[in-house]
Protein backbone atom coordinates (compact mmCIF):
# COMPACT_ATOMS: atom_id res chain seq x y z
CA UNK A 1 0.00 0.00 0.00
CA UNK A 2 1.47 3.12 -1.07
CA UNK A 3 2.49 6.28 1.86
CA UNK A 4 -0.57 8.37 1.79
CA UNK A 5 1.61 11.55 1.06
CA UNK A 6 2.93 9.67 -2.16
CA UNK A 7 -1.10 9.32 -2.97
CA UNK A 8 -1.23 13.20 -1.94
CA UNK A 9 1.59 14.38 -4.30
CA UNK A 10 0.27 11.84 -7.37
CA UNK A 11 -2.85 13.30 -7.07
CA UNK A 12 -1.98 17.10 -6.84
CA UNK A 13 0.68 16.16 -10.22
CA UNK A 14 -2.04 13.94 -12.06
CA UNK A 15 -4.58 17.05 -11.59
CA UNK A 16 -2.30 19.88 -12.49
CA UNK A 17 -0.86 17.34 -15.76
CA UNK A 18 -4.24 16.99 -16.61
CA UNK A 19 -5.23 21.20 -16.34
CA UNK A 20 -2.11 22.33 -17.75
CA UNK A 21 -0.89 20.01 -20.18
CA UNK A 22 -4.27 18.24 -21.63
CA UNK A 23 -5.89 21.04 -21.47
CA UNK A 24 -8.74 19.52 -19.51
CA UNK A 25 -12.01 20.56 -18.38
CA UNK A 26 -11.34 21.13 -14.09
CA UNK A 27 -14.29 18.99 -13.44
CA UNK A 28 -13.35 16.49 -15.49
CA UNK A 29 -9.47 16.57 -14.30
CA UNK A 30 -10.85 16.84 -10.38
CA UNK A 31 -13.16 14.00 -10.80
CA UNK A 32 -10.82 11.70 -12.35
CA UNK A 33 -7.96 12.53 -10.17
CA UNK A 34 -10.46 11.44 -7.14
CA UNK A 35 -11.37 8.04 -8.82
CA UNK A 36 -7.54 7.52 -9.42
CA UNK A 37 -6.42 9.13 -5.54
CA UNK A 38 -9.57 6.69 -4.52
CA UNK A 39 -8.30 3.16 -6.35
CA UNK A 40 -5.21 4.34 -4.73
CA UNK A 41 -6.27 4.60 -1.01
CA UNK A 42 -7.48 1.75 1.61
CA UNK A 43 -10.71 -0.38 1.32
CA UNK A 44 -13.04 -2.44 -0.51
CA UNK A 45 -11.75 -2.56 -4.62
CA UNK A 46 -15.20 -2.96 -5.73
CA UNK A 47 -16.47 0.06 -3.75
CA UNK A 48 -13.63 2.50 -4.54
CA UNK A 49 -15.08 4.05 -7.29
CA UNK A 50 -18.49 4.44 -6.13
CA UNK A 51 -17.16 6.19 -2.93
CA UNK A 52 -16.58 8.88 -5.04
CA UNK A 53 -19.61 9.35 -6.52
CA UNK A 54 -21.07 9.52 -2.98
CA UNK A 55 -18.69 12.07 -1.78
CA UNK A 56 -19.75 14.11 -4.69
CA UNK A 57 -23.20 14.00 -4.13
CA UNK A 58 -22.76 14.86 -0.53
CA UNK A 59 -21.17 18.48 -1.47
CA UNK A 60 -23.34 18.83 -4.22
CA UNK A 61 -25.96 18.61 -1.05
CA UNK A 62 -24.39 21.46 0.71
CA UNK A 63 -23.46 23.78 -2.09
CA UNK A 64 -26.22 23.56 -5.12
CA UNK A 65 -28.94 25.03 -4.10
CA UNK A 66 -26.55 28.38 -2.74
CA UNK A 67 -24.64 28.62 -5.85
CA UNK A 68 -27.66 28.38 -8.07
CA UNK A 69 -29.57 30.90 -6.31
CA UNK A 70 -26.68 33.00 -6.44
CA UNK A 71 -26.12 32.94 -10.07
CA UNK A 72 -29.83 33.66 -10.69
CA UNK A 73 -29.67 36.83 -8.40
CA UNK A 74 -26.35 38.16 -10.05
CA UNK A 75 -27.99 37.41 -13.75
CA UNK A 76 -31.31 39.32 -12.42
CA UNK A 77 -28.64 42.65 -10.78
CA UNK A 78 -26.99 42.46 -13.81
CA UNK A 79 -30.42 42.54 -16.20
CA UNK A 80 -32.54 44.82 -14.19
CA UNK A 81 -30.27 47.81 -13.75
CA UNK A 82 -29.71 47.44 -10.25
CA UNK A 83 -26.01 46.84 -10.40
CA UNK A 84 -25.96 49.67 -12.38
CA UNK A 85 -27.55 51.91 -9.96
CA UNK A 86 -25.56 50.45 -6.69
CA UNK A 87 -22.49 52.11 -8.69
CA UNK A 88 -23.96 55.14 -9.53
CA UNK A 89 -25.23 55.74 -5.72
CA UNK A 90 -22.02 55.13 -4.29
CA UNK A 91 -20.11 57.73 -6.94
CA UNK A 92 -22.95 60.43 -6.00
CA UNK A 93 -22.25 60.28 -2.21
CA UNK A 94 -18.52 59.86 -2.74
CA UNK A 95 -18.10 62.38 -5.37
CA UNK A 96 -15.61 62.47 -8.16
CA UNK A 97 -12.78 63.02 -5.96
CA UNK A 98 -13.14 59.82 -4.31
CA UNK A 99 -13.72 57.92 -7.56
CA UNK A 100 -11.35 55.28 -6.68
CA UNK A 101 -13.06 54.09 -3.20
CA UNK A 102 -16.78 54.17 -5.02
CA UNK A 103 -15.32 51.64 -7.82
CA UNK A 104 -13.89 49.55 -5.11
CA UNK A 105 -17.06 49.53 -3.51
CA UNK A 106 -18.99 48.91 -5.80
CA UNK A 107 -16.62 46.22 -6.74
CA UNK A 108 -16.55 44.57 -3.19
CA UNK A 109 -20.25 45.18 -2.91
CA UNK A 110 -21.24 43.65 -6.39
CA UNK A 111 -18.36 40.54 -6.30
CA UNK A 112 -20.67 38.83 -3.38
CA UNK A 113 -23.31 37.81 -5.75
CA UNK A 114 -22.26 38.69 -9.07
CA UNK A 115 -19.03 36.39 -10.78
CA UNK A 116 -16.17 38.21 -10.84
CA UNK A 117 -15.90 38.61 -14.92
CA UNK A 118 -19.40 40.16 -15.15
CA UNK A 119 -18.37 42.93 -11.90
CA UNK A 120 -15.88 43.65 -14.03
CA UNK A 121 -17.51 44.00 -17.37
CA UNK A 122 -20.07 46.61 -15.40
CA UNK A 123 -17.56 48.89 -14.18
CA UNK A 124 -14.87 49.52 -16.82
CA UNK A 125 -17.29 51.53 -18.92
CA UNK A 126 -17.87 53.92 -15.44
CA UNK A 127 -13.89 53.75 -15.12
CA UNK A 128 -13.51 55.15 -19.05
CA UNK A 129 -16.12 57.79 -18.58
CA UNK A 130 -14.25 59.07 -15.40
CA UNK A 131 -10.92 59.15 -17.37
CA UNK A 132 -12.64 61.22 -20.68
CA UNK A 133 -13.84 63.85 -17.53
CA UNK A 134 -10.60 63.75 -15.60
CA UNK A 135 -8.47 63.09 -18.15
CA UNK A 136 -6.31 61.59 -15.34
CA UNK A 137 -5.39 57.90 -13.19
CA UNK A 138 -6.98 55.65 -15.25
CA UNK A 139 -4.83 53.03 -14.11
CA UNK A 140 -6.25 53.93 -10.58
CA UNK A 141 -9.81 53.95 -11.58
CA UNK A 142 -9.55 49.95 -13.40
CA UNK A 143 -7.29 48.70 -10.81
CA UNK A 144 -9.30 50.05 -7.68
CA UNK A 145 -12.05 47.67 -9.57
CA UNK A 146 -10.31 44.90 -8.78
CA UNK A 147 -9.71 45.85 -5.04
CA UNK A 148 -12.92 45.34 -4.35
CA UNK A 149 -14.14 42.32 -6.29
CA UNK A 150 -11.03 40.16 -6.34
CA UNK A 151 -11.55 40.35 -2.48
CA UNK A 152 -14.95 39.37 -1.88
CA UNK A 153 -14.98 37.08 -4.80
CA UNK A 154 -12.18 34.79 -2.60
CA UNK A 155 -13.47 35.31 0.96
CA UNK A 156 -17.17 35.85 0.85
CA UNK A 157 -20.09 33.52 0.44
CA UNK A 158 -22.17 32.75 -1.59
CA UNK A 159 -19.16 33.04 -4.19
CA UNK A 160 -18.59 29.56 -5.28
CA UNK A 161 -14.97 29.25 -3.52
CA UNK A 162 -15.77 30.42 -0.13
CA UNK A 163 -18.67 28.73 0.11
CA UNK A 164 -17.26 25.40 -0.93
CA UNK A 165 -14.45 26.13 1.72
CA UNK A 166 -17.30 27.17 4.64
CA UNK A 167 -19.11 23.60 3.45
CA UNK A 168 -15.90 21.50 3.59
CA UNK A 169 -14.01 22.80 6.77
CA UNK A 170 -18.11 22.83 8.37
CA UNK A 171 -17.75 26.60 9.15
CA UNK A 172 -21.43 28.60 9.57
CA UNK A 173 -21.49 30.29 6.92
CA UNK A 174 -22.58 33.53 8.83
CA UNK A 175 -19.29 33.33 10.75
CA UNK A 176 -18.05 33.26 6.99
CA UNK A 177 -19.44 35.90 6.25
CA UNK A 178 -18.75 38.33 8.87
CA UNK A 179 -14.95 37.44 9.18
CA UNK A 180 -14.87 37.44 4.94
CA UNK A 181 -16.23 41.06 5.70
CA UNK A 182 -13.69 41.89 7.99
CA UNK A 183 -10.72 40.92 6.71
CA UNK A 184 -12.13 41.79 3.54
CA UNK A 185 -12.69 45.74 3.64
CA UNK A 186 -9.26 47.04 4.82
CA UNK A 187 -7.43 44.92 2.55
CA UNK A 188 -9.48 46.51 -0.12
CA UNK A 189 -9.06 49.70 1.50
CA UNK A 190 -5.53 49.11 1.52
CA UNK A 191 -5.46 47.97 -1.78
CA UNK A 192 -6.83 50.87 -2.92
CA UNK A 193 -3.06 52.71 -2.17
CA UNK A 194 -1.68 49.74 -4.46
CA UNK A 195 -3.77 51.18 -7.02
CA UNK A 196 -2.42 54.62 -6.23
CA UNK A 197 1.40 53.20 -6.11
CA UNK A 198 0.68 51.32 -9.44
CA UNK A 199 -0.61 54.66 -11.09
CA UNK A 200 2.49 56.86 -10.00
CA UNK A 201 4.45 54.21 -11.84
CA UNK A 202 2.01 53.78 -14.92
CA UNK A 203 0.58 56.74 -15.70
CA UNK A 204 -1.07 55.51 -19.11
CA UNK A 205 -4.23 57.21 -20.64
CA UNK A 206 -7.42 55.22 -21.23
CA UNK A 207 -6.90 53.68 -25.42
CA UNK A 208 -9.61 53.16 -27.43
CA UNK A 209 -11.43 49.62 -28.38
CA UNK A 210 -10.20 48.57 -31.51
CA UNK A 211 -13.27 49.29 -34.19
CA UNK A 212 -15.63 49.14 -31.69
CA UNK A 213 -17.73 51.99 -30.26
CA UNK A 214 -17.65 53.01 -26.48
CA UNK A 215 -21.13 51.59 -24.72
CA UNK A 216 -23.69 54.57 -23.73
CA UNK A 217 -24.95 54.59 -20.12
CA UNK A 218 -28.63 54.20 -19.45
CA UNK A 219 -30.37 56.99 -18.07
CA UNK A 220 -30.89 57.65 -14.75
CA UNK A 221 -34.61 57.54 -14.50
CA UNK A 222 -34.94 53.89 -16.21
CA UNK A 223 -33.00 52.52 -13.18
CA UNK A 224 -34.34 50.61 -10.25
CA UNK A 225 -34.50 53.20 -7.25
CA UNK A 226 -31.11 52.12 -4.96
CA UNK A 227 -32.92 50.80 -1.87
CA UNK A 228 -34.79 48.13 -3.81
CA UNK A 229 -31.32 47.83 -5.89
CA UNK A 230 -29.12 47.27 -3.08
CA UNK A 231 -31.65 44.63 -1.49
CA UNK A 232 -31.41 41.25 -2.83
CA UNK A 233 -27.02 42.02 -2.07
CA UNK A 234 -27.70 42.72 1.83
CA UNK A 235 -30.69 40.31 2.35
CA UNK A 236 -29.05 37.13 2.91
CA UNK A 237 -26.36 38.81 4.59
CA UNK A 238 -28.19 40.21 7.36
CA UNK A 239 -30.29 36.96 7.69
CA UNK A 240 -27.75 34.48 7.63
CA UNK A 241 -25.59 36.62 10.11
CA UNK A 242 -29.04 36.85 12.33
CA UNK A 243 -29.01 33.22 12.37
CA UNK A 244 -25.33 33.26 13.47
CA UNK A 245 -25.58 35.49 16.78
CA UNK A 246 -29.04 34.15 17.40
CA UNK A 247 -26.88 30.62 18.27
CA UNK A 248 -23.87 32.63 19.88
CA UNK A 249 -26.08 34.46 21.97
CA UNK A 250 -28.30 31.42 22.71
CA UNK A 251 -31.22 33.11 22.40
CA UNK A 252 -35.25 31.93 23.37
CA UNK A 253 -36.28 28.70 21.09
CA UNK A 254 -39.40 30.74 19.73
CA UNK A 255 -36.55 33.46 18.13
CA UNK A 256 -33.67 30.75 17.75
CA UNK A 257 -36.35 29.08 15.52
CA UNK A 258 -37.63 31.75 13.53
CA UNK A 259 -33.56 32.92 12.79
CA UNK A 260 -32.76 29.41 11.78
CA UNK A 261 -35.38 29.07 9.06
CA UNK A 262 -34.97 32.41 7.86
CA UNK A 263 -31.27 32.30 8.12
CA UNK A 264 -30.52 28.96 6.72
CA UNK A 265 -28.63 29.67 3.70
CA UNK A 266 -31.05 28.06 1.30
CA UNK A 267 -33.96 30.04 2.59
CA UNK A 268 -31.95 33.47 2.78
CA UNK A 269 -30.49 33.35 -0.71
CA UNK A 270 -34.46 32.08 -2.38
CA UNK A 271 -35.97 35.50 -0.36
CA UNK A 272 -33.14 37.13 -1.98
CA UNK A 273 -33.34 35.46 -5.66
CA UNK A 274 -37.37 36.08 -5.77
CA UNK A 275 -36.70 39.84 -4.61
CA UNK A 276 -34.06 40.17 -7.46
CA UNK A 277 -36.58 38.87 -9.89
CA UNK A 278 -39.18 40.81 -8.83
CA UNK A 279 -37.55 44.13 -9.19
CA UNK A 280 -35.83 42.80 -12.82
CA UNK A 281 -39.59 41.88 -14.34
CA UNK A 282 -40.93 44.99 -12.16
CA UNK A 283 -38.79 47.54 -13.64
CA UNK A 284 -37.56 45.97 -17.46
CA UNK A 285 -41.37 45.03 -18.00
CA UNK A 286 -40.71 41.13 -18.44
CA UNK A 287 -43.05 38.58 -19.24
CA UNK A 288 -42.92 35.67 -17.22
CA UNK A 289 -41.94 33.58 -20.21
CA UNK A 290 -38.81 35.90 -21.04
CA UNK A 291 -38.20 35.84 -16.92
CA UNK A 292 -37.79 32.12 -17.00
CA UNK A 293 -35.03 32.57 -20.15
CA UNK A 294 -32.66 34.81 -18.38
CA UNK A 295 -33.14 32.51 -15.04
CA UNK A 296 -32.17 29.51 -17.45
CA UNK A 297 -29.42 31.35 -18.67
CA UNK A 298 -28.19 32.39 -14.95
CA UNK A 299 -28.53 28.73 -14.13
CA UNK A 300 -26.83 27.42 -17.00
CA UNK A 301 -23.80 29.36 -15.94
CA UNK A 302 -23.76 28.34 -12.36
CA UNK A 303 -24.24 24.45 -13.38
CA UNK A 304 -20.56 24.17 -14.45
CA UNK A 305 -19.56 26.19 -11.21
CA UNK A 306 -21.74 23.58 -8.91
CA UNK A 307 -19.83 20.85 -10.89
CA UNK A 308 -16.54 21.81 -10.57
CA UNK A 309 -16.74 22.34 -6.48
CA UNK A 310 -18.52 19.15 -6.28
CA UNK A 311 -15.97 17.03 -7.73
CA UNK A 312 -13.07 19.03 -5.74
CA UNK A 313 -15.21 17.71 -2.79
CA UNK A 314 -14.71 14.26 -4.00
CA UNK A 315 -11.26 14.60 -4.89
CA UNK A 316 -11.00 16.24 -0.93
CA UNK A 317 -12.94 12.72 0.47
CA UNK A 318 -10.71 10.37 -1.06
CA UNK A 319 -7.43 12.12 0.17
CA UNK A 320 -9.41 11.28 3.59
CA UNK A 321 -9.55 7.86 2.57
CA UNK A 322 -6.00 7.58 1.97
CA UNK A 323 -5.31 8.03 5.76
CA UNK A 324 -3.36 11.50 5.57
CA UNK A 325 -4.33 12.32 8.90
CA UNK A 326 -2.86 9.60 10.80
CA UNK A 327 0.52 10.14 9.09
CA UNK A 328 0.67 13.75 9.80
CA UNK A 329 -0.76 13.57 13.40
CA UNK A 330 2.35 12.27 14.85
CA UNK A 331 4.78 14.64 13.11
CA UNK A 332 2.41 17.64 14.73
CA UNK A 333 1.94 16.68 17.93
CA UNK A 334 0.68 19.14 20.38
CA UNK A 335 2.71 22.23 19.92
CA UNK A 336 -0.04 24.88 20.10
CA UNK A 337 -0.76 27.78 18.30
CA UNK A 338 2.83 27.75 16.73
CA UNK A 339 2.30 25.05 14.58
CA UNK A 340 -1.37 26.87 14.23
CA UNK A 341 0.77 29.16 12.58
CA UNK A 342 2.79 27.11 10.20
CA UNK A 343 -0.02 25.93 8.60
CA UNK A 344 -2.13 29.09 8.09
CA UNK A 345 1.18 29.82 6.17
CA UNK A 346 1.21 26.91 4.27
CA UNK A 347 -2.12 26.57 3.39
CA UNK A 348 -1.01 30.15 1.83
CA UNK A 349 1.57 28.68 0.40
CA UNK A 350 -0.12 25.87 -1.52
CA UNK A 351 -3.03 27.81 -2.55
CA UNK A 352 -0.39 30.16 -4.21
CA UNK A 353 1.55 27.23 -6.22
CA UNK A 354 -2.03 25.80 -7.29
CA UNK A 355 -2.97 29.42 -8.77
CA UNK A 356 0.26 29.74 -10.30
CA UNK A 357 0.05 26.51 -11.98
CA UNK A 358 -3.21 26.21 -13.02
CA UNK A 359 -4.87 29.64 -13.55
CA UNK A 360 -8.22 29.40 -11.42
CA UNK A 361 -8.41 30.91 -8.04
CA UNK A 362 -11.37 28.56 -7.42
CA UNK A 363 -10.00 25.96 -8.20
CA UNK A 364 -6.57 26.96 -6.47
CA UNK A 365 -9.19 27.29 -3.23
CA UNK A 366 -11.03 23.98 -3.69
CA UNK A 367 -8.18 21.74 -4.19
CA UNK A 368 -5.71 23.27 -1.59
CA UNK A 369 -8.78 23.36 1.15
CA UNK A 370 -9.33 19.64 -0.08
CA UNK A 371 -5.70 18.42 0.77
CA UNK A 372 -6.13 19.97 4.53
CA UNK A 373 -9.43 18.51 4.68
CA UNK A 374 -7.82 15.28 3.62
CA UNK A 375 -5.33 15.81 6.55
CA UNK A 376 -8.06 16.31 8.48
CA UNK A 377 -7.28 19.36 10.31
CA UNK A 378 -8.95 20.55 13.43
CA UNK A 379 -9.31 23.37 15.43
CA UNK A 380 -7.54 22.40 18.20
CA UNK A 381 -4.36 21.73 15.62
CA UNK A 382 -4.43 25.02 14.15
CA UNK A 383 -4.97 26.50 17.41
CA UNK A 384 -7.96 28.85 16.49
CA UNK A 385 -10.75 29.02 14.62
CA UNK A 386 -10.98 26.74 11.04
CA UNK A 387 -12.27 29.91 8.99
CA UNK A 388 -8.70 31.38 9.56
CA UNK A 389 -7.57 28.63 7.28
CA UNK A 390 -10.25 29.26 4.84
CA UNK A 391 -8.75 33.18 4.81
CA UNK A 392 -5.43 32.03 4.63
CA UNK A 393 -6.68 29.60 1.64
CA UNK A 394 -8.17 32.71 -0.44
CA UNK A 395 -5.81 35.17 0.21
CA UNK A 396 -3.22 32.44 -1.12
CA UNK A 397 -5.70 32.10 -4.54
CA UNK A 398 -4.91 35.76 -5.19
CA UNK A 399 -1.22 35.58 -5.36
CA UNK A 400 0.66 33.93 -8.42
CA UNK A 401 -2.13 35.94 -11.25
CA UNK A 402 -0.78 35.67 -14.34
CA UNK A 403 -1.30 34.76 -17.97
CA UNK A 404 -2.88 31.49 -17.48
CA UNK A 405 -5.65 33.13 -15.75
CA UNK A 406 -8.97 33.85 -17.60
CA UNK A 407 -9.13 36.89 -15.55
CA UNK A 408 -5.73 38.66 -16.52
CA UNK A 409 -6.74 38.82 -20.54
CA UNK A 410 -10.37 39.99 -18.74
CA UNK A 411 -8.40 43.01 -17.53
CA UNK A 412 -6.08 43.12 -20.06
CA UNK A 413 -8.80 43.39 -23.03
CA UNK A 414 -11.79 45.22 -21.26
CA UNK A 415 -8.71 47.80 -19.88
CA UNK A 416 -6.72 47.80 -23.53
CA UNK A 417 -3.27 46.97 -21.58
CA UNK A 418 -0.87 45.11 -22.98
CA UNK A 419 0.58 42.12 -21.40
CA UNK A 420 3.09 43.63 -19.70
CA UNK A 421 1.65 46.51 -18.50
CA UNK A 422 -1.37 43.56 -17.37
CA UNK A 423 1.90 42.24 -15.57
CA UNK A 424 2.92 45.00 -13.75
CA UNK A 425 -0.86 46.23 -12.52
CA UNK A 426 -2.96 42.93 -12.11
CA UNK A 427 -0.10 40.96 -11.54
CA UNK A 428 0.95 43.03 -8.65
CA UNK A 429 -2.37 44.19 -7.08
CA UNK A 430 -3.77 40.72 -6.37
CA UNK A 431 -0.70 39.24 -5.06
CA UNK A 432 -0.65 42.52 -2.86
CA UNK A 433 -4.52 41.43 -2.01
CA UNK A 434 -3.40 38.34 -0.76
CA UNK A 435 -0.11 39.00 1.71
CA UNK A 436 -2.29 41.61 2.81
CA UNK A 437 -5.26 39.34 3.88
CA UNK A 438 -2.78 36.78 4.86
CA UNK A 439 -1.53 39.51 7.77
CA UNK A 440 -4.91 40.33 8.74
CA UNK A 441 -5.86 36.65 9.16
CA UNK A 442 -3.10 35.98 10.63
CA UNK A 443 -3.57 38.52 13.48
CA UNK A 444 -7.19 37.94 13.89
CA UNK A 445 -6.35 33.99 14.25
CA UNK A 446 -4.42 35.49 17.40
CA UNK A 447 -6.38 38.22 18.74
CA UNK A 448 -9.67 36.17 18.53
CA UNK A 449 -8.75 32.57 17.54
CA UNK A 450 -12.70 30.92 18.49
CA UNK A 451 -11.74 27.98 19.23
CA UNK A 452 -14.34 27.22 21.51
CA UNK A 453 -16.96 28.07 18.92
CA UNK A 454 -15.60 25.87 16.17
CA UNK A 455 -15.33 22.50 18.77
CA UNK A 456 -19.26 23.55 19.79
CA UNK A 457 -19.90 23.47 15.83
CA UNK A 458 -18.00 20.48 14.95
Amino acid sequence: MLNPIAILIIGVALLIAMIIVLRLNAFIALITTAIIVSLLSPGDFAEKVGRVGQAFGLVAANIAIVIALAAVIGKCLMDSGAADQIVRSFLKVLGEKRAPTALMLSGFVLSIPVFFDTVFYLLVPLARSLWRRTRKNYVLYVTAIVAGAAITHTLVPPTPGPLFMASELNIDVGLMMILGLLIGLPTAALGVLVCKLINRRMDLPMRPYAGQAEPEPVDEDQLPPFWISFAPIILPVILISMNTVTKALGAGKPMAQIAAVLGNRDMALLLSAALAMFVLVHYRKLSFKELAKRTETALMSGGIIILITAAGGAFGAMLRQAGIKDWLEPLLGDQGQSVGTVMLLMAFAVAVVMKFAQGSGTVSMITTVSMFVGMEVSSEMLGCNLVYLAMAIGSGSLVGDWMNNSGFWIFARMSVLTETETLKSWTILTAMLGLIGLGFTLVLANLMPMVEQAVAAQ
